[in-house]
This record gives C-alpha cells, sequence and structure tokens, in this order.
C-alpha cells in the first residue's frame, strides 16, 4: 500500500498540481496585499478619507465609530467593505489568470504554427488515390513509381 501511495504522490500530476496550489496560495496574499494596500487607500481617500474595509451597517440600531467597536460590543453587522475589497480580489485575480491563459494559449497557437508536420501521404499520379509518400508501387493500380 504505502508503494502505491508513494506511486501516486510523484506522478507528474500530482506534483504539478501541489507546486501551482503552492504557488496560488502565495499569488493569492500577493494581490490581497495589492488590493488593501495600494488600491483601497486611494479608494479610501475619495470616498472622504474613509477606509474601504472598515466601512459596515450595524443590524442592531446602535451607533458605533469603528467595526472593532462594534465586534467588541457583539453587535450584529454588515460588513460591505471588507466584501467589496474581497470581490475586488477576486476581480485582480481573475484578471491575471485571464492574461496569463491568454498568453499560453497565444504561445501554443504560434508553436503549432510554426511547426508544421511533414506529409505522410501523397497522390499516386496514374488512379489519384491516397498512399505512403515512402510507396514505390501504388496499392491500388499497382503503377510503378520509381525511387521514394
Amino acid at each position: 500500500m504505502w508503494r502505491e501511495f508513494k506511486q501516486f504522490a510523484m506522478r507528474g500530476n500530482v506534483v504539478d498540481m501541489a507546486v501551482g496550489i503552492v504557488i496560488g496560495t502565495a499569488f493569492g496574499k500577493i494581490v490581497s496585499s495589492l488590493v488593501a494596500d495600494i488600491l483601497m487607500p486611494p479608494v479610501g481617500f475619495l470616498l472622504g478619507r474613509v477606509p474601504v474595509a472598515s466601512l459596515f451597517i450595524t443590524l442592531s440600531g446602535s451607533q458605533y465609530a469603528t467595526l472593532a467597536e462594534a465586534k467588541a460590543a457583539g453587535a450584529v453587522t454588515i460588513n460591505y467593505g471588507l466584501f467589496v475589497q474581497t470581490v475586488l480580489d477576486f476581480l485582480v485575480i481573475a484578471l491575471v489568470l485571464f492574461l496569463f491563459v491568454r498568453q499560453i494559449n497565444r504561445f501554443l497557437e504560434a508553436k503549432s504554427q510554426a511547426a508544421p508536420t511533414s506529409p505522410t501521404i501523397k497522390e499516386c499520379p496514374y488512379c489519384l488515390s491516397s498512399i505512403a509518400i515512402k510507396a514505390r508501387r501504388c496499392a491500388h493500380c499497382t503503377a510503378d513509381l520509381g525511387a521514394a
């Protein structure tokens, strides 16, 4: 059983997937920092010098100056600022992944067009049937085609 598990774990797809998850997690943290520390402060500044992540509504009707105060008081809140920030995280990650996959597809398309495959069949000049490119005699009309 251990040998089978080791074989499974070392298979290329599993290792590739593990590396992708680790890199994706690290990339997600970078994007979260980009959104929270670079993009959201100017948005908060434009909204009247309010940090967007701290925007909330209390459902109890009580007023609190900050989200931390509301949470400390045990108030039920709708944290729409954090939601906006999370949506922006998602959109940035989706955009980067779209651009990455689009570039890979362009690369693969260019690679497939750059290396045309050599033909493996040709037409017999006598009966016009398809035959192997290396054939010396047509299999259909038995005509001698000369050297390959």
